[in-house]
């Protein structure tokens, strides 16, 4: 396939609104692409790599290159190109990764050329997730949507089920079976507001604690365990307190879908840069457990001694999981009848926070697991954290955000009357706002190197985040987590934006 068809393709899926025009898009694409073509179409509609981030940034991107008469790029050759890009390194590895841009954008056409700026610094937004290359697949191949998506669900892979979709039929669906040692995608949750909003949409529900951990899948079969993250990834060698916890159990084969936390002295949850510092460390594992040992916690059974539980209501599920798992290793949890134990609900999202936790998950006890959806079924609630933060600088946007400055650098007061950097953020800002913020940063630039443009630091924003972390990268020794802007405060100044104190003091936990 044409890198030009899945260029126009993404062009009007952005520019479609309705679902269903969406859906039409992708099922006609999929009807034209060959079954090799589909690792790299799906994740580039989505707006991924295959190779993951390749380090090229605007300078770079930003280099005028002539563009092609003539479409001839194939979506294969692409990333056959990017595959090539991300293995430079070593010296001199920052003049062959121009070079090798320069000779891709130069076999792109403009409008290749726009796409693959988009693609390659992470800003395609055409509204083509997954979700919706689910039905654009199922219609393409003529098989029940319900069909395509348990069949993602059991693969843990949209690519490997269209491949083979598009290869040999619905008949296909038939080979995706639920298997332990093969992981599936995780059931996700939505957001409400508060908890009284959350039981008043589920009803009879259970409320369990959410905790600041790592996501893992623990599969048994006899004396094998294995462990998997959210994404699938294999970390079994690296926690083996885990497979040691699993193989306490009673039950020699089973799913179990839970979380690692590493927790403290007193049983509170130590910072969650410690727990993914843990998980993520692959160097002398019998060290790094030793100084920071993990913990499971289960909150749900996939499949117990060879029974498929997918299609369970939850209460069914987590009766099994009671009857594998002891009550130490479950998640802490509280059962209501629906809105009548409203108040029960609140004590517990209170004592969940008071133990150290970022909320509760409200969760149906009548629903199925719907794995790899962000269902309704499941509604995390949590504080929302806020700050008045200056903007002391802003990056120029691509694709879309094509001249707009978009990405904000964020700062809170320090104590001798300057700004200390906590992080940045393109999320949260709507087509008008980034054009006023364009406007108005523009007044505020005391210089502009291209890709960076450095402002007077006057504006103040609201932003809402998740949290903080420790970062060696910034000056106050923290960075916020999953940040995004609520709304400018254009009434206050920049003394009265927060301060690095602040910050610190509504974080105790962490300290740089």
């Amino acid at each position: 396939m044409l890198l030009i068809r899945l260029a126009d393709v993404s062009r009007e899926v952005a520019a479609a609104s309705a679902r269903s025009r969406k859906i039409a898009l992708l099922a006609a694409l999929f009807r034209e692409a060959e079954a090799e073509d589909v690792p790299v179409v799906i994740p580039y509609l989505a707006g991924r790599l295959p190779q993951g981030r390749l380090g090229i940034g605007g300078k770079v991107l930003g280099r005028p290159v002539a563009p092609a008469a003539a479409p001839t790029l194939t979506v294969r050759e692409v990333d056959a190109r990017l595959t090539a890009l991300r293995k430079v390194s070593g010296p001199g590895s920052q003049a062959e990764r121009v070079r090798l841009v320069g000779e891709l954008m130069g076999a792109a056409t403009e409008d290749e050329q726009r796409f693959l700026v988009a693609l390659i610094s992470g800003e395609v937004r055409q509204g083509a997730l997954d979700a919706v290359a689910v039905e654009g697949l199922a219609e393409a191949a003529g098989a029940p949507p319900a069909d395509v998506r348990r069949a993602v669900m059991l693969a843990g892979s949209l690519q490997t089920v269209a491949r083979a979709l598009l290869a040999d039929g619905p008949a296909a669906l038939e080979r995706f079976r639920l298997t332990v040692g093969r992981p599936v995608l995780p059931m996700l949750a939505h957001t409400a507001s508060s908890v009284a909003e959350a039981v008043g949409r589920l009803g009879a529900c259970a409320v369990e604690e959410k905790l600041d951990g790592i996501r893992v899948q623990v599969h048994r079969d006899g004396d094998t365990v294995r462990v998997h993250t959210r994404t699938l990834d294999d970390i079994t060698d690296r926690l083996p307190e885990i497979t040691s916890a699993a193989r306490e159990l009673h039950g020699d084969s089973f799913i179990l879908d839970g979380e690692v936390i590493a927790l403290d002295e007193s049983g509170r949850p130590r910072s969650f840069q410690e727990t993914a510092g843990r998980v993520g460390s692959r160097v002398d594992v019998a060290a790094a457990a030793a100084a920071v040992p993990v913990s499971p916690v289960f909150f749900d059974a996939l499949s117990v001694g060879g029974r498929d539980l997918l299609g369970l209501p939850f209460f069914e599920r987590h009766a099994e999981l009671a009857r594998l798992v002891p009550e130490p290793m479950r998640v802490r949890r509280t059962v209501l009848a629906g809105e009548a134990d409203l108040r029960a609900a609140e004590d517990f999202l209170e004592e969940t926070l008071a133990r150290g936790h970022e909320g509760v998950v409200v969760k149906s006890l009548d629903a199925p697991y719907g794995a790899g959806r962000r269902g309704a079924a499941w509604l995390k609630v949590k504080p929302v954290h806020t700050l008045d933060l200056v903007v002391l600088a802003a990056e120029w946007g691509h694709g879309r955000r094509t001249g707009r400055l978009s990405n904000l650098h964020l700062g809170a007061r320090t104590a001798d009357g300057g700004f200390a950097m906590l992080g940045k953020t393109f999320k949260g800002l709507t087509d008008a706002l980034l054009a006023w913020q364009t406007d108005r940063l523009r007044d505020l630039a005391v210089e502009d190197d291209g890709w960076v443009v450095t402002v007077r630091p006057e504006l103040v924003v609201e932003i809402a985040y998740d949290g903080i972390q420790r970062s060696s990268r910034y000056p106050a020794g923290v960075a916020l987590r999953f940040a995004r802007v609520v709304r400018y405060r254009e009434d206050k100044g920049p003394e009265q934006a927060d301060t690095v104190e602040t910050v610190l003091a509504a974080h105790p936990r962490v300290r740089p």
